[in-house]
């Protein structure tokens, strides 16, 4: 699979990784930190490149990436 969130939402697994993405006790603080801090200056950065930015796995960088970007296209 590519770095694109949209390949992963597609895969019957996508609802357990994002629930178990949520349960994570970083999360949110993770989601606003690469909504204020890292999309502003990398819109373009990857879920890999975000993971090793930020230190956290792929799954949790994934799924931020893809809930960020999405209520970003819902609000314009």
């Amino acid at each position: 699979m590519e770095d694109n969130p949209e390949d992963y939402v597609k895969n019957p697994l996508w609802p357990i990784l994002v629930e178990t993405v949520h349960a994570m006790s970083m999360y949110p603080h993770h989601k606003a930190y690469v909504s204020e801090r890292i999309l502003p200056e990398d819109p373009e950065i990857t879920p890999r490149e975000l993971s090793a930015r930020m230190g956290i796995p792929f799954g949790e960088a994934l799924v931020i990436l893809f809930e960020v970007r999405e209520e970003r296209t819902k609000t314009s």
